[in-house]
């Protein structure tokens, strides 16, 4: 088995590609190699800010050999069909074809083809440049004469299979076994004769080829450094990992700035020096606070001890922060409700009106939540009028990611009462599966509510306009959006009906789609014809929104996937949901909870055999009679005691059951059904349901419907695995 080395060497690659460049390089490589028949063993690829390297262990000498059979048409076929069948079995005449004799097809024509192994060098000098041709980059570019594009012009390549030179060259690169190291301090040419070979001799020409050695260099002297100077980390693995992509040997720096920056609050800091510099921040670990000293990543070993390149980033720093101070004055020289009435002139989206438009409409949704999360309905209108109001400030304008919590320091400097201007920050939560909710029980319940009429807002007006997530694609992440719902309901506890909020928060956007498309009309000269409108159907007895109950499908798929990752039964889920009706998250999980828990008792184990062959034996007579024996047995025809007894259960269960529910006492409901599983095994094991009598036996028919009847007041057990 054979090793294969190969590093593409290029200008600098940017650090944000680099990862998902070389899992690119290392799948596109093995895929096509396994495709001509070499499989390769363990397979490791690296990235440095210039180069991709992958290694490949356990690679075979050659390819299997391949015999095969190909059958062609009929003897005496059309001569197209024989022309078509020799080209492509590869061969020159028919008469290199078998006959081959069918006793019920007669004789046809079969091609049999050799194709010996071939040799792996072979194989490889052909896979490289064909990947290299459609390699995935997000950005390339052409150099020189070339039609080939690389994220940046390629210099060399090293190719070595067991320490040989497989040649072929991309464009007018050719492949050899020479490479170069760090740019300033091992930028001489060395040969390299294997995989260990070649890291040992970057590392002496100083360059740490393993992104993560990088990465942990990186860590582990800007925590020395901090401590030196009794302060700590401001941790962030993704500027860690950005700076690992930036340097081949890294070395950590530490600058300051004027104190006078430190008035500015400390994540505008924070976020300038990070998204400017690359730069970490430090703190004081007593107090929490930002200190007025950062950590800078060098790619040089200066002769000076790196004074200078400390002096020229603290300049650039210096400029900066005074930026990011000019802004956080001027700003605070705005009072919200200005801010807010400039969000007129920000389009959300053509059809739903400007952003302006939808803080009202989040205002007035924010208010009728309110008191459904206990939060003061005032506070929860007036902390959805201010929430978006940052969005015009010179901050968020200078770094979008610093929205909501900018809005959150304007509203505590104007004096605005804390939970609004907590609110102002948390309603934007939760950004993704890994973040945090707003939490009613730590005073959070404004936040809760804006939060989730901005959510509930945003599906509502999309789904409106028909703008739905699809298989490709979901651009205006409403899957997350709706995710977040689903998190902050069950997180809270809370009890939140979902149709009757689709339904005001759907009247909101009819109202401001309608004065958009009144404004549009107007502007053309034209009639006005409203274009929203919404179809009804039934839904639980009532007349709602076809769009509402649509939406409610997808809070279902949602919830469905939300519960999968934490560990619930899917089938379990579906039970619950094919129930229809329901709209209550917290009450459908803790029904889906109920259901698992009884489940796993002995009542409730033998109690869904029983109710699964009564509905088996139901379903097989309904098709054979084509019949349905749905409704009630009459007890006037019981002759056994044992169905006697289980009408009598059924009976009590149903309405036990039902009151359960309506308490919500899922437990309950639980206890109640599992006094029917004795009845129904006593049944089963001394009564014939298929009677010869035709009207004992319809009877007992439609007593086996009952006991499907009486545990659909809990679920549908027949969605249910087992």
């Amino acid at each position: 088995m054979a090793e294969l080395l190969l590093e593409l060497f290029s200008e600098e690659i940017p650090a944000r590609m680099q990862g998902r460049a070389a899992e690119d390089l290392k799948r596109l490589v093995t895929e096509g190699l396994k495709a001509q028949g070499l499989a390769a063993g363990e397979a490791r690829a690296y990235a440095t800010p210039r180069r991709l390297t992958l290694v490949l262990e356990g690679l075979p000498a050659k390819s299997p050999g391949i015999s095969e059979e190909r059958k062609g048409p009929r003897v005496g076929a059309p001569e197209p069909a024989i022309a078509g069948f020799l080209k492509a079995a590869g061969l020159k005449s028919i008469g290199d074809a078998q006959v081959v004799t069918d006793a019920k097809k007669g004789d046809f024509y079969v091609a049999k083809i050799e194709k010996p192994g071939r040799k792996a060098g072979e194989i490889i000098a052909e896979v490289v440049p064909e990947v290299a041709a459609r390699f995935p980059w997000p950005k390339s570019m052409r150099w020189g004469a070339g039609r080939t594009t690389w994220v940046r012009p390629l210099h060399a390549i090293v190719c070595l299979l067991d320490g040989k030179v497989v040649p072929f060259a991309i464009e007018e690169v050719e492949s050899g076994r020479t490479t170069r190291g760090h740019r300033f301090h091992g930028n001489a040419p060395f040969e390299v004769e294997s995989a260990a070979g070649y890291a040992k001799g970057l590392k002496s020409h100083k360059v740490i080829l393993d992104a993560a050695e990088r990465a942990a260099l990186i860590g582990a002297q800007a925590r020395e450094l901090a401590k030196k100077h009794k302060l700590a980390l401001v941790e962030d693995e993704a500027l860690l990992n950005e700076n690992a992509g930036l340097t081949e040997w890294p070395t950590v720096l530490m600058g300051h700035f004027d104190e006078a920056f430190l008035a500015v609050p400390a994540e505008c800091l924070i976020t300038s020096m990070k998204q400017h510099q690359k730069c970490f921040s430090l703190k004081d670990p007593k107090t929490g606070k930002l200190a007025n000293r950062f950590l800078l990543v060098s790619n040089l070993l200066a002769k000076d001890g790196g004074a200078e390149i400390i002096a020229g980033n603290e300049k650039v720093i210096r400029a900066r922060l005074s930026d990011a101070k000019f802004f956080w004055e001027q700003d605070l020289k705005k009072p919200l409700d200005e801010m807010a009435s400039a969000l007129g002139g920000i389009t959300f989206h053509e059809k739903l009106g400007s952003q302006k438009e939808r803080v009202e409409r989040i205002a007035e949704l924010a208010y009728q939540i309110a008191g459904s999360v206990d939060a003061v309905p005032e506070d929860a209108r007036r902390a959805a009028q201010l929430c978006k109001a940052d969005l015009v400030s010179g901050m968020v304008g200078e770094f979008p990611e610093l929205q909501g919590l900018m809005g959150r320091y304007y509203a505590e400097a104007a004096g605005t009462k804390p939970e609004i201007a907590r609110a102002i920050e948390l309603h934007y939560k939760p950004k993704g599966p890994n973040d945090t909710v707003p939490r009613v029980e730590e005073g959070d319940a404004v936040a809760v509510a804006v939060a989730l009429a901005d959510k509930l807002d945003t599906l509502v007006g999309f789904w409106a306009i028909g703008e739905k997530p699809t298989g490709s694609g979901d651009p205006y992440q409403l899957r997350r959006a709706a995710l977040g719902v689903i998190r902050i309901v069950l997180e809270n506890d809370l009890r939140l009906p979902l149709i009757p909020i689709f339904e005001r928060a759907a009247d909101l956007v009819e109202k401001s789609a309608t004065a958009v498309a009144i404004a549009e009309k107007r502007k053309a000269g034209g009639p006005f014809v409203h274009g929203v409108g919404r179809a009804l159907v039934s839904w639980n007895g009532r007349q709602v929104s076809s769009n509402s109950v649509d939406l409610l499908a997808f809070f279902a798929d949602r919830l469905k996937v939300h519960l999968r990752e934490k560990g619930a039964r899917h089938d379990l889920i579906d039970a619950v949901f094919s129930l229809g009706g329901q709209d209550d998250l917290a009450l459908i999980v803790k029904r889906v909870e109920a259901l698992g828990e009884f489940l796993r008792t002995d009542d409730g184990a033998n109690l869904l055999i029983g109710v699964k062959r009564a509905t088996n034996i139901l379903r097989d007579e309904e098709k054979k009679d084509k019949t349905s024996y749905a409704g009630t047995a009459d007890p006037g025809h019981l002759r056994e005691r044992e169905e006697m007894v289980l009408h009598e259960a059924i009976q009590k269960v149903k309405a036990d059951t039902a009151a359960a529910i309506n308490v919500e006492s899922f437990a309950g409901a639980m206890r109640a059904l599992a006094e029917l599983r004795a009845p129904v095994d006593a049944f089963f094991d001394r009564v014939t349901v298929n009677a010869d009598d035709a009207r004992l036996r319809a009877n007992r028919l439609a007593l086996l419907s009952e006991i499907r009847a009486a545990t659909l007041n809990v679920a549908d057990f027949s969605r249910i695995a087992g």
